[in-house]
Order: C-alpha cells, then structure tokens, then sequence
C-alpha cells in the first residue's frame, strides 16, 4: 500500500522565475523508508514542506495515509509527524516542558501529555536530563528531543528533513538507532539527508532529485549498479586536475569526474589494477605525481556524482 504519494508537484516562487519543483512525484510504500537525495536548490525541502501541508504546490497533486494533502490538510496533520534541519524547541524550557507544551499543541488534555512526554523521555534516553534547561543539551541531545516532540500523536507518518545535520559520528549512529526502531514499529518515513552513508544505512528505496526532478530512483544495490563495478580515484595537485582529467578519461573509456573541494579524479573501470597500472605510468611520464590512487567499490556518493556532476551537498537553500 502507498501511503505516502506525490504526483507532477510544481512549486514556484519569485513570480515564476524560479522553479523549486518541476513536475516532481514519488511513492512511499507503507511500513518503509524512502530516502530523497539532491543537491543544494534540488526542491528537498520544499517538497518535505509540500507533503506537511506547510506549502501549497502551485499544481499536481499528493496524498498522506490516503487524505488529500491539498483538499484536507488538518486532517493530514492528525496522522503525521515532522522534524525539520533544526530543532524547533524552545532553548529556555526543560525538555520535559517542551514536550508537555507539544502535546497540549496536539490537544492532549494535561495528564495525557504529561504521561507521553515521560514516555518520549524515556524512549530517547533523556529521562536524566529531562528537567533541564534546553540551552544546557548538547547537539545530540537537541536533535532527539526534536525527533520525540514529532511523535507526540505516535504518527502513522514521519517526514525527517536532515535529521542527523550537525551531529558528530556517535550523535549520527545514535539517531540512527532510534530511526531504526520507529520502523520496526511500524512507522512509514520519508527521510531527507546530507549523508549519503545514512541513506545506505536506513533506506529502503531512494530517490535522487535535481532541479525539482527526480533523476534516479532505486534501491541502494540498483543505484549502485548504475554507476558500474570498480573505479579508479586518484588525488593530484591543483595544477596537474586538467591533464589528470585527461588521462583518467582516456584509459577509462569514460568521462571522468572531478570533486573539486578534494581535487579528486575518479571514473569507471573495467580492467581494475590494469587500468591503475596504465594511468601511473601516463602520469608518470607527463611528470605528474599522485598524492593519493586506488581502486574501490562504487558508494552512494559515486552514484550522486555520476547523477549530478558533483559530491553531496550540505545544506539545501530554501525561498
């Protein structure tokens, strides 16, 4: 069953100079987690905010739990939760304030929002901290009080936008669990994010979108297969990127790719080590040195960078 859909979503703004959302659809079957992946601009949020009913498309249509995101948005807001990039909690309360405050938002009567804030609580192992003050939590900490505030009404849906942005790798393993639970629980998500490891971790199927369009849809295994088997990366100097480009290509039989941040080469490879051999010895005799080469298994990062031109993105502008 399709419990979360959005179909040919166009969504403008500046008087329709700028296209956030070009004709944009996806499905998320129930009980599962759709990862959406893009670049900066590429309409993840938007579209996150469209399926919440924070934003109205300018045409197409979209459903949540088979209510019409559109036609009735209070009651699609009965049945979901929602955490976006940062966590919307007030810094000068405790989390346990915090969270009763959310559920009298929901209408829970006191005791009913006293009693599920303790069981948020307790669930997110913030029990200890919860009558502190906000502003002494760390980021970690933030982040997990933000996800329990989302499940105050125990959402038959979860949209995460970036959920792990600017935690630390234990803060992200961490989410990752909780995540993890949530849909063993039965919980369907759709799940916005920087971290391309974290989209191999939990997804079921991802998309990849670009200037509101998708671009690739599949699961990680099948993204991956796309790109091909080996490829061949190899680290040079500034100065060297032009020719290196050159060679890589040449060898590969494929348009190499550039990250620029890392000024990293990399393509395709059919012949492995054969293939590395002949391209050390064409830089070797053009007098370029390698900082760093080898052979490796395509990653969801190689999958974006043949998609798109380009390594992930942190952080998604929105209008």
């Amino acid at each position: 069953m399709k419990t979360v859909i959005a179909e040919n979503l166009v969504k403008t703004y500046n008087k329709g100079k700028v296209k956030a959302l070009d004709g944009l659809s996806l499905d998320v079957e129930e009980g599962t987690v759709l990862s959406v992946l893009g670049p900066n601009g590429a309409g993840k949020t938007t579209t996150v905010r469209i399926l919440a009913t924070l934003l109205s498309p300018d045409s197409g249509r979209a459903s949540v739990g088979g209510i019409d995101v559109i036609a009735h948005p209070e009651k699609v807001r009965e049945v979901i939760g929602l955490s976006g990039q940062y966590a919307a909690v007030d810094e000068t309360l405790t989390g346990w304030d915090n969270l009763v405050m959310f559920g009298r938002l929901y209408h829970l009567n006191k005791n009913a929002a006293v009693k599920r804030a303790d069981e948020l609580l307790e669930q997110f192992s913030l029990t200890e901290s919860a009558k502190r003050p906000i502003k002494t939590y760390s980021g970690g900490m933030r982040r997990r009080l933000d996800l329990a505030a989302s499940l105050i009404v125990k959402p038959k849906v979860l949209f995460l936008d970036e959920p792990t942005t600017g935690l630390d790798p234990r803060g992200r393993q961490e989410m990752w669990g909780v995540i993890e639970d949530l849909v063993k629980g039965g919980v369907t998500l759709l799940l916005t994010t920087q971290y391309l490891e974290e989209a191999d971790q939990l997804a079921d199927d991802i998309i990849v979108i670009d200037h509101g369009k998708v671009i690739a849809h599949g699961t990680s295994d099948a993204l991956k297969k796309e790109v091909g088997g080996e490829r061949l990366e190899v680290v040079v100097e500034q100065s060297s990127i032009p020719k290196t480009l050159e060679i890589v290509s040449r060898v590969s039989g494929n348009q190499a790719t550039l990250d620029e941040g890392l000024r990293r080469i990399s393509a395709p490879v059919s012949t492995g080590s054969m293939a590395l051999m002949e391209v050390l010895r064409s830089m070797d005799s053009e007098g370029i040195h390698a900082l760093d080469v080898g052979l490796k298994r395509p990653s969801l990062d190689d999958v974006f960078m043949s998609l798109t031109g380009h390594a992930a993105e942190v952080e998604e502008v929105t209008k």
